[in-house]
């Protein structure tokens, strides 16, 4: 290259050449760009200079790119902002829950989408029926229905449901001439095949939606190809406690033994729960069984020695449902399920169903029909609330005034077993016929003690929440709560042990400052949803959701989704919380081996 040639270039070189700007001199002037980029408080008056232009050679920096974006998203208001966390919290527990579904049928990517077929259709003045009269209907029993193509409603069971002439007559001697409204509309939606979910309060009947259609199913299967022996079931109900399995299961023989008399094929039902010998239950299925009642301990226990299968098993019913899940059945409810070979028909039941269950269960359900009578987890309207303030050490003495409120039967609930004990002794020897129940009894004790109570040879009940969930005791004017329960869902099981089937009833409820203000809160607002009178230690009681009325509407939710309690939303549950724990120490259990550290020491 000539010289003068050289020497240009050196010079235009020079031209573009930039002086190295040391690390700390950038980030300072970063750091000077975005204090410029934050808008200045409302109280100053002085004019801050403009930010410099930013070089076109250097990228705008993280910290100030962040600035920018923030100033240029709308600011969320308090409600937005609570709205958000809790949709980013059911997230959160949805993911982290697996479908309820089979794992072979998980991992063969099987996915139904049609429910199945069965044998029943509506008659055809219902099927012809319009739509707007449906939802009058509905309108007018308080019936809320989701999902798609719901069967209409049936309003008599001999017309419309076409029952046998069997059945109808032992609904006649219970004193059942015309279906509740969960029945209305449950029966034709189990009849005729679809997965359901069903919500309505205690003692409004839940237990035949479910019951009927399986002796049907049971029928129509027997009819076609009789069961041979060792094979069976068709239906399966699976039930949190002994006690509420029992029920179910007597309640289903009550309707087969007059269809055995009436000529019908003989359906076989067998009871499936632990502390009765399991040898009696061995007989049954040798000889081929149709339907089964179980509690998850023993089925499960069955199923893994595999003296029982669910290859024909097409119709599974989970009665309180959300109860199951909570007392920690569902790894035990998965196992079960895994045994199934083919689609079923799968039905929920409960008197609580929160959100958080709800979806849990649509995951295993094939285009569910939903049937809400009233808000899940309200209670029952047909009971007097009464909450009183009472010491802790005047509870037991308080306890004999309130049993002079009503005449016999009376149930009393506490949460502990050793108050059970304490307060059936103390009862005792004030010379009340009482009888006691709670889960360190064996079943024969269990079993007796609810016999004699509901046969009228005991005027009292005690014991824990075992004795709340789902058992029916028609005659019951007065439910005692020793203390409140640490969560709503509870006390409305609790009290629903009164006022069933359209009778009134008086639930009394003790609270003291042992109890948390959000439980008390929660309980507070159930009274004032079902105008009920509120005590002056509750309306005291300060509510730190002054706009809950807003955050309901504007997230169509209302009170907490994972317990259904309203004084709370799902943030503070301490039902979440409480399960959070539970979880915990089981993962400290897998890592360390059955009980941490301690089992070394």
């Amino acid at each position: 290259m000539a010289p003068a040639a050289a020497a240009v270039a050196v010079a235009d070189d020079e031209d573009d050449y930039e002086d190295y700007i040391p690390v700390s001199k950038r980030r300072a002037t970063d750091a000077l760009r975005f204090r410029l980029c934050k808008p200045a408080a409302p109280s100053s008056t002085a004019s801050l200079p403009p930010p410099p232009p930013a070089s076109t050679d250097n990228k705008a920096s993280l910290l100030a790119t962040h600035a920018q974006l923030k100033h240029s998203t709308p600011e969320l208001t308090a409600t937005e902002r609570l709205i958000q966390q809790e949709k980013e919290l059911l997230e959160d527990l949805s993911s982290t829950a697996k479908p309820l579904v089979p794992v072979a049928q998980a991992a063969r990517g099987i996915t139904y989408t049609s429910p199945l077929h069965t044998g029943w259709k509506p008659p055809l003045r219902l099927r012809r029926m319009p739509r707007g009269r449906a939802d009058e209907l509905r309108r007018r029993w308080h019936i809320l229905v989701e999902g798609d193509d719901v069967p209409p409603p049936a309003r008599d069971f001999r017309d419309d449901l076409r029952l046998p002439d069997p059945v109808l007559r032992v609904l006649r001697e219970r004193g059942i001439v015309r279906p509740t409204p969960i029945q209305v509309q449950g029966l034709p939606v189990v009849l005729s095949g679809r997965d359901m979910i069903g919500i309505a309060f205690t003692g409004s009947g839940k237990t035949l939606v479910f019951v009927l259609p399986l002796v049907m199913l049971a029928l129509q299967e027997e009819t076609l190809m009789p069961v041979v022996p060792g094979e069976g079931p068709f239906g399966m109900v699976i039930c949190p406690s002994r006690e509420l399995a029992k029920q179910t299961y007597d309640v289903i023989e009550t309707f087969l033994a007059p269809l055995r008399q009436a000529g019908f094929p003989e359906i076989r039902p067998m009871l499936c729960i632990g502390g009765v010998d399991m040898r009696t239950q061995l007989d049954v299925l040798n000889k081929g069984v149709h339907i089964v009642v179980a509690t998850p301990g023993r089925l499960k226990d069955l199923l893994a020695k595999k003296k029982m299968n669910l290859d024909n098993c097409r119709y599974l019913t989970l009665d309180e449902a959300d109860r199951l899940v909570d007392l920690g059945f569902e790894d035990d409810i998965r196992e079960v399920i895994d045994h199934l070979k083919s689609q079923r028909q799968t039905l929920l039941f409960s008197a609580t169903m929160p959100e958080k269950i709800q979806n849990f269960a649509k995951s295993a359900l094939v285009k569910p029909v939903t049937v809400n009578v009233g808000r899940a987890g309200a209670a029952n309207l047909d009971v007097i609330q009464e909450v009183e303030y009472v010491k802790e050490e005047a509870r037991i003495i308080y306890l004999l005034e309130c049993l002079q409120k009503t005449p016999p039967p009376v149930l009393i609930f506490c949460e502990n077993k050793t108050d059970v004990d304490y307060i059936h002794e103390y009862l005792l020897l004030k010379g009340v016929e009482a009888v006691a129940i709670h889960g360190g009894k064996d079943q024969e004790e269990r079993q007796n003690a609810i016999e004699f109570f509901k046969s009228g040879k005991k005027d009292v009940l005690v014991g824990t929440d075992v004795a709340s969930k789902g058992l029916d005791f028609p005659d019951i004017q007065h439910v005692i709560n020793y203390d409140m329960p640490a969560e709503i869902e509870n006390y409305v099981h609790r009290i629903g042990r009164t006022g069933r089937c359209g009778k009134t009833g008086v639930a009394t409820t003790f609270i003291n400052r042992n109890q948390t203000e959000t439980t008390l809160l929660d309980l507070k607002h159930l009274l004032k949803e079902a105008k009920q009178r509120i005590p002056p230690v509750l309306a005291e009681l300060v509510d730190p959701l002054a706009d809950a009325e807003a955050i309901a509407q504007e997230s169509g939710v209302k009170g907490c989704q994972t317990c259904g309690g309203l004084g709370h939303r799902i943030a503070d549950c301490p039902k979440r919380e409480r399960q959070n724990s539970m979880a915990m120490a089981a993962s400290r259990r897998d890592q360390y081996g059955g009980g941490g550290y301690r089992g070394e020491m």
